[in-house]
């Protein structure tokens, strides 16, 4: 008789990957339970095995999992950071963050000890990538365009203050236009980064956006991410192409993006870091 699957936890943010993720297992045949983050704008199939709460609800979210016959546990999706206050930490969330002190300033530091919490507290913790085949991004363009020699110049450039900024704990993406950093990513967000930027571009070839993990990064989480939307908002706002890092940021629908960058006259590069 064969094994039962473990059941998934899935812990959903906003944007399309938390749907492609229940969509892969029910494909499997693989149960799952959604918590839903609340004002994240997660959004799954209301068939779906779900509950809403709270970020700060932290001990009611892993009572419920317990209580669900969790095993394994995905973050998926994109995660606004709250304020404590609106935050509302119970108990167990005020203990956690008592105990992380310092590490609460960045958001790597916090996703690394809400791992060791997890795992302390019975579950195994998964990559999304692992998961649902395909979404690690490509080496080499995505569409029909490739950065020429300036560009290249550009990303390059945008890949050393990435990195920088990675080490710092800080953001996961910044814009650059002829040897000029327009913008870095903070708390607001790519597409915000993009928006702002795109008021700050000169003349000439437009700008680039930039997207690498941080160096010191635990591959389960919260990698760099785009997708159609990441695309169709770059051409608005006359950037000429973006570049992510190949296998260690995540592309939503390759084809699907390549398609966008074609008709929007960009490309979308994958980088080998080591290359550039």
């Amino acid at each position: 008789m064969p094994d039962t699957p473990v059941k998934l936890g899935i812990l959903a943010g906003g944007g399309d990957l938390p749907s492609r993720l229940v969509d892969t297992c029910r494909a499997l045949g693989r149960p799952v339970f959604v918590v839903a983050l609340d004002g994240q704008g997660a959004t799954v199939p209301p068939d779906v095995p779900q509950a809403t709460f709270r970020i700060g609800a932290a001990g009611a979210i892993l009572d419920r999992l317990r209580a669900e016959g969790v095993g394994e546990i995905v973050l998926a999706g994109r995660v606004r950071r709250p304020s404590l206050a609106e935050m509302r930490p119970d108990w167990f969330a005020a203990k956690f963050f008592a105990r992380i002190g310092a590490k609460a300033l960045g958001d790597d530091g916090i996703l690394r000890a809400l791992v060791a919490t997890l795992e302390e507290e019975g579950f195994a913790v998964v990559a999304v990538q692992a998961l649902v085949q395909g979404l690690l991004s490509p080496a080499g363009p995505m569409g029909a365009l490739a950065p020429d020699a300036a560009a290249e110049a550009d990303i390059h450039h945008g890949v050393a203050v990435a990195r920088t900024l990675g080490l710092l704990d800080v953001g996961q993406a910044v814009v650059v236009q002829q040897g000029l950093v327009l913008g870095v990513e903070a708390i607001e967000g790519t597409d915000a980064l993009i928006e702002r930027c795109g008021g700050l571009r000169r003349e000439g070839p437009g700008p680039i956006l930039v997207k690498m993990r941080k160096p010191q990064q635990d591959i389960r989480l919260d990698l760099p991410t785009i997708g159609v939307t990441t695309v169709r908002k770059a051409a608005a706002h006359g950037f000429r192409g973006i570049a992510v890092e190949a296998g260690g940021t995540l592309t939503l629908g390759a084809e699907q993006v390549a398609q966008a960058a074609d008709a929007a006259g960009l490309f979308v590069t994958g980088i080998v870091t080591e290359a550039v």
